[in-house]
């Protein structure tokens, strides 16, 4: 698509706020193009390979993980910023990031390094993908972080809608402490293509959870028919199509769920955009709601699905059998690198010595937790607390 093809809704490259750090423009790519490639090209994207999205690795190699997941948001947000007439390298680049800080063990690492960090600032994957962007990340010469464009660090921060008023979601140290240098405008939404990159989360994650959960045997189609929406599916599947294999059921069952949901959020924002009168990419940021969403049949029926899932899926004893061990593994290694910093590499046991106080010690310990995959993490706990391992010099 040419961006002179684009809607008046859609944010365009050659109006970018810019970077925090001033650098030359490209001859053969968009800003938003080269905030997709650096994001593409950064460290803590390649280590999603082996995070775990719901199961661990271990566990088995055709599931989700991190990095699936995210180049599926990635996919579907494009599709949908294309029928949009939005602009689909900002989306991607929005999509690809969004699960940058996640840390080992998806959802349960989270919530155990969260719990021990809790004296010392907590942890929130959103915030900590941002420091990635922005701090964390050390590949450029000239600064810390990717240097991304303005709308792209503003659909990372906000992708889930403003920041810091009553009802939303408190704005944390880091982003403050930015957002009082280079404005974010926290307060309002963000641009349309990181709404969408927002939902076609949603979308992924809902219809790919169905999948791996069906693979796992955690549920069965038979299960699923109880469901509005995508009971629905799988029922007329069946109907359609009496001998299908399982494989081939739990794909073409996916596949239409992802149609459905991708038409209905296309067929809603449209009206939405219509009826608010929406001209420019500001309008979207100031308007008070979100102008990309799905019906409200929609809405509700997605609702119930995430109720199954938590209740079938996130919840059962498979799953949270292996949380605890993944909770457990966070918790020790914390504990042990905060209270003895030699055990860390030497970089990172250097920097944690001359932190200037225990507060500093905790993120940047944090922080190399946060960096660690899945098998990573299992085998630093294993040569730290299992006596009969030979640690490596």
């Amino acid at each position: 698509m040419t961006e002179k093809s684009l809607a008046v809704l859609a944010c365009r490259p050659e109006q970018s706020r810019g970077r925090r750090y001033p650098a030359e423009t490209s001859q053969t790519r968009s800003d938003f193009q080269r905030d997709r490639d650096r994001i593409l090209h950064a460290g803590a994207f390649r280590k999603l390979q082996y995070k775990t999205q719901v199961f661990v690795i271990h566990e088995g190699d055709y599931y989700r993980t991190r990095l699936t997941h995210s180049l599926e948001v990635a996919q579907i947000a494009r599709s949908i910023a294309r029928a949009l007439e939005l602009n689909e390298d900002l989306a991607e680049a929005c999509a690809l990031a969004h699960d940058l800080g996640h840390p080992p063990f998806s959802h349960a690492g989270e919530d155990a390094l969260h719990a021990a960090m809790e004296p010392y600032g907590g942890f929130d994957h959103n915030e900590q993908t941002f420091r990635i962007v922005t701090e964390l990340e050390r590949l450029y010469a000239a600064y810390d972080g990717l240097n991304l464009t303005w709308e792209t660090l503003e659909g990372i921060v906000k992708h889930n809608g403003p920041l810091g008023g009553a009802g939303q979601r408190p704005v944390r140290a880091s982003i403050a402490a930015f957002d009082a240098e280079w404005s974010l405008e926290l307060g309002g939404f963000p641009s349309a293509e990181a709404q969408v990159a927002a939902l076609a989360d949603d979308i992924a994650y809902n219809s790919h959870d169905v999948d791996d959960g069906l693979r796992a045997g955690l549920f069965s189609v038979s299960d699923l028919e109880c469901v509005p929406g995508v009971g629905d599916i799988f029922a007329q599947l069946r109907r359609q199509f009496p001998d299908l294999a399982p494989r081939r059921l739990r794909y073409e069952g996916v596949r239409r769920m992802i149609t459905l949901l991708v038409d209905d959020l296309i067929a809603e924002t449209r009206r939405r955009a219509i009826e608010a009168g929406l001209d420019s990419p500001d309008a979207v940021r100031t308007i008070g709601r979100p102008v990309v969403g799905f019906s409200e049949p929609l809405r509700e029926q997605e609702k119930l699905l995430r109720a199954f899932l938590f209740e079938r899926m996130y919840r059962h004893f498979r799953v949270n059998r292996t949380r605890r061990k993944a909770r457990q593994v966070v918790r020790d290694l914390f504990e042990c690198y905060l209270a003895e910093p030699e055990c860390l590499p030497d970089e990172w046991r250097d920097r944690a010595e001359n932190s200037v106080d225990k507060i500093a010690a905790a993120r940047l310990v944090g922080d190399y937790i946060a960096g660690m995959t899945d098998s990573y993490a299992l085998k630093e706990h294993k040569k730290l607390f299992d006596l009969y391992s030979i640690v490596d010099t």
